[in-house]
């Protein structure tokens, strides 16, 4: 489990996005769609959030979870979904992510290894909208990306959420 106090809000989304581009953020083409929508509000007070990294099955799901299960397991431990414009702000304040080599090729409908889902309700239920971000490093390149995954989608045991002590 890893700890953070990260800083969200108190700018606008052209400022945002060109801070991402200053770190050189990149973006998928969810993660930007995600960005981009109306829905996505940047919060207008500058504001300090504690955020958890766990595992999915540090949230006793040794053999996976649904999104629900998770996000309702976290809620009765005490933890809480992030705001959906944490992402970005995380990914401009956590630049040392490690990146995780694997030997295995990528598997489709499954997180890549290495990144952090970023626990957030979504903004629209249409599951073919991205549901939010996660973060991850490749090739020494940092990303901000979006993700699609429905209701019975299973996370595996090993993959990593950020939730938030108090929002």
């Amino acid at each position: 489990m890893k700890i953070r106090v990260i800083e969200v809000g108190g700018v606008s989304k052209p400022q945002l996005k060109d801070k991402l581009q200053q770190c050189s953020i990149r973006m998928n083409e969810y993660g930007n769609k995600l960005f981009d929508d109306e829905k996505f509000v940047i919060s207008p007070t500058k504001r300090r959030l504690e955020t958890v990294e766990l595992a999915v099955r540090n949230l006793g799901f040794l053999d996976g979870a649904t999104t629900l299960q998770l996000f309702q397991m976290a809620d009765t431990l005490g933890l809480q979904l992030c705001p959906i414009d944490l992402g970005p702000f995380l990914r401009i304040q956590y630049l040392d992510q490690p990146e995780t080599c694997t030997s295995s090729p990528e598997k489709g409908n499954q997180a890549p290894s290495g990144s952090i889902t970023i626990a957030s309700k979504p903004l629209t239920e249409d599951d073919y909208f991205p549901k939010g971000f996660y973060l991850r490093r490749i090739e020494d390149e940092l990303w901000l990306r979006g993700y699609i995954a429905d209701g019975l989608h299973v996370w595996n045991p090993y993959d990593r959420f950020i939730f938030c002590r108090t929002c």
